[in-house]
This record gives structure tokens, C-alpha cells and sequence, in this order.
């Protein structure tokens, strides 16, 4: 394999990068803002254009105390009961300062389960709080979702603002797969009770 090498003489001289140098750029493929929504669904854009699609959400912010999750679905499909087998750990803080922990939320998970959207935001004890200033912000990476040969991976990181005896940070780390080699076409997101408010979600093509 030849190494490529860019012809300057210094990184902060360098203008462009070898032509043959590609890939990782993230292209905005959509954006939808939730206003009082049930749910947001994602029914175009997911394809075989791109082997990954990131979600990033910004301030999630629920009309109940609730948890924030995804699921999928596949061709024209509505049901959004994809079978997902998924693993999550998580860290909390509290803004008092007296309670923190770090450890395998089995709450969170699912074993081999398509009854419920899989968990981005706390799950167990992080319900997101209503208060006017909390939310939750995170990203959720989806892998070769057009791939008919493999079950389709996916990770997420998140943090969620809820109050449980005052304020907590929740920091969730989920991933899994969809247990389908069926194409992934289409993604759900809600909230486990009551509407989504308000927030942002963007969907990217990774290249």
C-alpha cells in the first residue's frame, strides 16, 4: 500500500489533502423540531447512500417526566417493533454533590425485545425532567442500516437533566443491534409518556 503524504513542510501550511484522501465527512440530510410531537419519525434518507447515519438531539426537552428512545423499522413499515439487543451503563451526579455512581444499568437494556423504543436518555431513574431549564442532548450512531447479509449495530451517548430529590446529570452509554438482516429504512423517536415539547434532530450520512 502506498503512503500518501501532503507537500508541505509544515501543518500549518497545509492548504488540501492527496485527492485520494476521503472519507468521514457527515452530510445534513434533515432536520425536524418537535413541537408538542408524539413522535419524530425519520421515513426517508436512510438508504444505501451511506454505510453510517448519525442522529445528534439537542435539549430533548418532554411534557412528562420521561425517558427518550428510538426504534426502527424496515421497507414502509409503521410498527417500529424491530427486535433490539442492547447493553447500556451509565453515570450520575448530583448538583448537591452527595450522590454519584457509575455501573450496568440493567434497567435500560433489552433482551431481545421490540415492545418499547430502546433507551438514549436514563431509563431505570432517569426520567427527564420537566423543569424549564432541563433537557437532554446526545447522538445515536446507526451502522450499514441497507446491509441484507448482518444485523444492524448501533450506538448512542446521551446526558439528561432530571430531578429525583433534586437535580441529577444522567450520562448514558447504550448500544446494541437491531436483530433483523431485513434493511433498516425508517427511525422513531419518542418519549415513554407524553409528548416531546420541544428539541432538534439532525440526521447525518457519514461518507
Amino acid at each position: 500500500m502506498a503512503l500518501l503524504f501532503a507537500n508541505n513542510n509544515s501543518l500549518s501550511a497545509i492548504t488540501s489533502l492527496p485527492a485520494s484522501i476521503s472519507g468521514g465527512a457527515m452530510t445534513l440530510l434533515s432536520t425536524q423540531t418537535a413541537s408538542s410531537s408524539s413522535t419524530i419519525d425519520f421515513t426517508s434518507g436512510i438508504d444505501s447512500t451511506y454505510k453510517e447515519y448519525v442522529f445528534k438531539f439537542y435539549n430533548i426537552h418532554p411534557s412528562a417526566n420521561a425517558t427518550f428512545g428510538f426504534q426502527v423499522d424496515t421497507g414502509t413499515n409503521t410498527s417500529y417493533t424491530q427486535n433490539i439487543v442492547s447493553s447500556t451503563f451509565r453515570a450520575y451526579h448530583n448538583e448537591a454533590g452527595g450522590d454519584t455512581s457509575l455501573g450496568y444499568a440493567s434497567g435500560d437494556d433489552q433482551p431481545q425485545s421490540g415492545e418499547s423504543a430502546s433507551s438514549l436518555a436514563p431509563q431505570d431513574l432517569a426520567l427527564i425532567s420537566t423543569s424549564n431549564d432541563d433537557s437532554a442532548s446526545g447522538y445515536l450512531h446507526l451502522y450499514d442500516p441497507s446491509n441484507t447479509n448482518f444485523i444492524k449495530n448501533f450506538l448512542a451517548i446521551s446526558n439528561g437533566v432530571k430531578a429525583i430529590s433534586g437535580q441529577y446529570t444522567y450520562n448514558m452509554f447504550t448500544a446494541g443491534y437491531i436483530n433483523t438482516t431485513t434493511a433498516i429504512t425508517r427511525v422513531q423517536f419518542k418519549c415513554n409518556t407524553g409528548n416531546i415539547d420541544s428539541g432538534v434532530i439532525k440526521l447525518y450520512g457519514v461518507s
